[in-house]
């Protein structure tokens, strides 16, 4: 990676005075939800308005996020490491996930997600500019597999034509 890439990446991931605002903003209205002494429960819902925010969970602003929810950044580092909806790097701008559960793949989805890695020349679990692949255990569509998400837009009852005509729209 460039030099200027690699600068270009850490200023954008640095937290703006306007995107630290709008996370205080955000946390404060979230945090009306909860107890005064419970506000390390708000931890999802905060994490998750950090990534609407930044597009991924920035590391200062993970920070931000403990010192607001009065906990440690080790236990708001702990919860976004935790769960595969959270970003701890920069995604690529599209986020397919293709289920491999039991149901999907008793209807094709590893066949399903070997020919997407193909097509998009990206082999599943690498995050690049522009695809981040993934395979994932679950997305609660078992009666009408196999499915996938890209950026949280569901599609289901996939097969090469339909994946490739959806793939037709990314471009």
């Amino acid at each position: 990676m460039s030099t200027t890439r690699v600068f270009m990446e850490m200023h954008h991931a640095a937290m703006t005075p306007d995107d630290t605002a709008r996370l205080e903003q955000g946390i404060a209205k979230i945090l009306t939800r909860y107890p005064n002494d419970q506000k390390r429960a708000a931890m999802l819902p905060a994490l998750r308005l950090l990534q609407e925010i930044k597009g991924w969970l920035v590391p200062d602003g993970v920070k931000k996020v403990a010192a607001l929810l009065e906990t440690t950044p080790e236990r708001a580092h702990e919860v976004a490491t935790f769960y595969i909806m959270f970003f701890n790097e920069k995604p690529g701008r599209y986020v397919i996930d293709v289920c491999t559960n039991l149901p999907c793949a008793l209807r094709g989805a590893e066949g399903m997600l070997k020919y997407m890695e193909t097509k998009l020349g990206t082999l599943a679990g690498t995050n690049g500019d522009k695809y981040y692949l993934r395979e994932t255990e679950c997305l609660a569509s078992c009666g009408t597999a196999p499915c996938m998400q890209i950026n949280e837009d569901h599609h289901e009852n996939l097969n090469k034509a339909k994946v490739d005509k959806i793939l037709e729209k990314l471009q």
